[in-house]
């Protein structure tokens, strides 16, 4: 790696990795240091490596053959498959040391660590030999400390023990993650120690921990769900889409499912009361009860500018759904649905009720995950239906949600590739 002095870590960060041929392995996710018992910089031991099915691997540096600013490459395409496990020895330099709490070496200076720079040594290895700090100041009227980069021994609290056990703001874990998808974030947050994970669940808005948990397999959405104050899991189950909010809920005891749920406003609880009486492998279960309704008289240009919400999911936006009033889920009697594509091909001024597909079979709450499958595949959808007996719309089914149900339980961690299970090297 001619001509590479020094590295931060936040530089690598979502960095792509490619082999010696320019194959695509996958994106940098995190370094993995492994802390010592003196004052002597860490060794950088490898990187953590998320591949395209969202596995977590560990790549050892002395398969990097080079860092550029837009890439990482390594010597060889091939890269062990089981899934990385951090070690009690091993420190996540993104994960755990950024936002760590420490002092000067020799002084009772409190600071910040806001980067750490890793530099290569004469045997090849990496070691992070400088650290980005920032004085923290407390009291009202104080202006931020500039930044400093200092050498890893002029700092002072950060050993195995004191990043375990001292409480850890997350600002710049957060700013990190400002530029990732929150599956991509679910991935880092699922591997972080269990502290630091509430660290950072604690750092976030209500919002974007909403659009995390979601992404969490089962088990880690139950776990971080309970470490919440309860009224905060309140807000974060309000801000979650319906479906998953339901879903989450159905996992829980059922004195704390209705505890949640009384918690919940009114208005956000009830779409979700709806969902949990279905079973989950129905379409009343599979289905999201915020489709996009409008009424024969809406124009063709009122509906494009509803699908072309930024925040609407691509399958939902895929159709609209033209209901008589009332338009909020159960609507008044269901007329049909208006694909997307009919949407472009019409004059802006037409009525929707003038391209309305009558002659798609809408789904019944009712109807098994088998069913549901079969539906999609036969009419070529990633959105349908629901009805109940009454001809009232009451919510429609996503393709993404019923692979959701199809796929192994363990898929979020696995991916969906057998792997191989090897020593890391």
């Amino acid at each position: 790696m001619a001509g590479v002095n020094r590295v931060f870590a936040a530089q690598l960060s979502g960095l792509p990795v490619f082999g010696p041929d320019g194959e695509s392995i996958g994106r940098v996710r995190d370094l993995v240091a492994g802390l010592r018992l003196d004052a002597q910089p860490p060794r950088i031991l490898g990187l953590v490596v998320e591949l395209s099915t969202r596995r977590r691997v560990f790549v050892p540096m002395l398969r990097v053959t080079s860092i550029e600013p837009s890439a990482v490459t390594l010597a060889t395409g091939s890269v062990n498959m089981r899934q990385f496990n951090q070690r009690p020895n091993e420190v996540l330099v993104l994960g755990q040391l950024l936002d760590a709490h420490a002092t000067l070496a020799g002084s009772d200076t409190r600071i910040t660590v806001v980067d750490a720079g890793m530099e290569p040594t004469r045997t090849r290895d990496w070691v992070l030999a400088k650290l980005a700090i920032r004085e923290r100041r407390v009291g009202l009227g104080r202006r931020r400390a500039p930044m400093q980069v200092l050498p890893w021994p002029e700092v002072a609290g950060l050993g195995l023990t004191d990043l375990t056990g001292q409480p850890q703001g997350a600002g710049q874990l957060l700013m990190l993650f400002d530029t990732m998808r929150p599956a991509d974030i679910a991935a880092t947050v699922r591997d972080l120690p269990l502290k630091r994970r509430h660290e950072v669940a604690d750092a976030m808005d209500d919002e974007r921990l909403a659009d995390v948990i979601e992404e969490l397999p089962d088990d880690d959405q139950k776990e971080l769900l309970a470490y919440l104050a309860e009224e905060r899991a309140a807000d974060v189950l309000e801000a979650m889409n319906p479906d998953d909010a339901a879903d989450l809920l159905a996992e829980l005891a059922p004195a704390d499912q209705s505890r949640l749920l009384e918690l919940m406003e009114p208005e956000e609880s009830a779409p979700v009361r709806r969902l949990l009486e279905y079973s989950s492998d129905t379409a009343g279960g599979l289905m999201t009860p915020e489709p996009v309704v409008l009424t024969p008289d809406t124009t063709i240009a009122e509906a494009l500018a509803h699908i072309r919400n930024a925040e609407l999911p691509p399958a939902l936006a895929s159709m609209v759904f033209v209901c008589r009033p009332p338009t909020a889920t159960p609507t008044g009697r269901y007329v049909g649905v208006v694909h997307f594509q009919r949407l472009l091909r019409e004059p802006p001024a037409e009525l929707v009720a003038s391209a309305v597909d009558t002659g798609l079979p809408p789904l019944k709450p009712g109807a098994p995950l088998a069913e549901v499958t079969r539906y999609f595949a036969a009419y070529n959808l990633t959105c349908g239906p629901v009805i109940d007996a009454e001809d009232h719309l009451i919510g429609a089914v996503t393709v993404d949600d019923v692979l959701d149900h199809l796929l192994p339980e363990d898929w979020r961690e696995t991916g969906l590739h057998d792997t191989l299970e090897e020593d890391r090297a």
